[in-house]
């Protein structure tokens, strides 16, 4: 079967994104994990699949794989992505855009200046609904680790967050420490890990490690929990500016009660083909 692929990407954060409105496939995980190979595949961070709506209140279905073939809730970068990739083929002519996802619904808006505004709902902080085992809900938890232990603040934006804050993201061992926080037992449904250097309360550097990918050049709901968690913690103030390897994203939230909302880039990259 030969199928129908636009490659894009938020910030460097990059997306094989598929129209399975006009078109029909299944991808099976050893098929996606063989398409994310950026040596023998297509290479991505993430398949992103546009499908028609299960619901009339809504414009699309949007389903998200990581580069291992495991399905995820929800994906920030990608969302934005979607947005600009449903206009451009003309599978819409609106800029306001609500879209089902595995974790609820979105509202996507695209910008006169062609950036994407996405509601990202309210962040969760009450752990059984992240998931996190914790005895009660608190702003900075200690996590046992066999290297050292490490204080984190934990939130789910559509999915599962940890954020360290670090005195300098440079230095930081994302790559020994991401891995390990990932797979913690205290994360039933394993975690993206965020390290945050703060500069000022509306300025951050953002590394993110993301579960079943590694760390990528960006991650819009990994900017997201970072900026819920240090609103919540009183270190920051909305607006805030958040520097990603692969660029910035400006994050709103006034608090408790309100949604979330962030603001990038998508860019379309190049138009395939591929047999699966």
């Amino acid at each position: 079967m030969v199928v129908n692929f636009t490659k894009m990407h938020g910030l460097g954060n990059d997306f094989m994104v598929v129209d399975m409105i006009s078109q029909h496939a299944h991808f099976r995980e050893d098929q996606i994990r063989r398409l994310a190979n950026r040596y023998t595949g297509i290479g991505f961070d993430q398949l992103l699949l546009v499908e028609p709506p299960g619901k009339t209140s809504v414009d699309f279905r949007y389903r998200i794989f990581n580069a291992d073939g495991s399905e995820v809730e929800q994906c920030g970068n990608g969302a934005r992505c979607f947005a600009v990739f449903v206009k451009e083929k003309k599978l819409t002519n609106k800029d306001h855009i609500l879209v089902e996802t595995k974790k609820g619904d979105i509202a996507l808006t695209i910008k006169d200046d062609g950036r994407v505004l996405v509601d990202m709902g309210e962040p969760v902080f009450e752990p059984k609904e992240i998931p996190f085992v914790a005895d009660s809900a608190g702003s900075v938890y200690a996590i046992d680790l066999d290297v050292e232990t490490c204080r984190v603040s934990v939130v789910s934006m559509g999915n599962p967050h940890a954020v360290l804050q670090v005195d300098e993201l440079d230095s930081t061992q994302v790559q020994a420490l991401g891995p390990i926080l990932e797979s913690h037992k205290r994360f039933p449904e394993k975690v993206n890990v965020g390290f945050m250097e703060v500069v000022h309360k509306s300025f951050i550097k953002l590394r993110v490690f993301e579960r079943g990918v590694g760390e990528t050049l960006a991650c819009g709901t990994g900017a997201c929990a970072a900026v819920a968690t240090g609103i919540d913690r009183g270190i920051l103030d909305s607006p805030v500016e958040v520097k990603l390897l692969g660029g910035n994203l400006k994050i709103e939230w006034r608090g408790p009660g309100h949604h979330l909302m962030m603001e990038g880039p998508a860019v379309t990259v190049y138009e395939g083909k591929i047999r699966i």
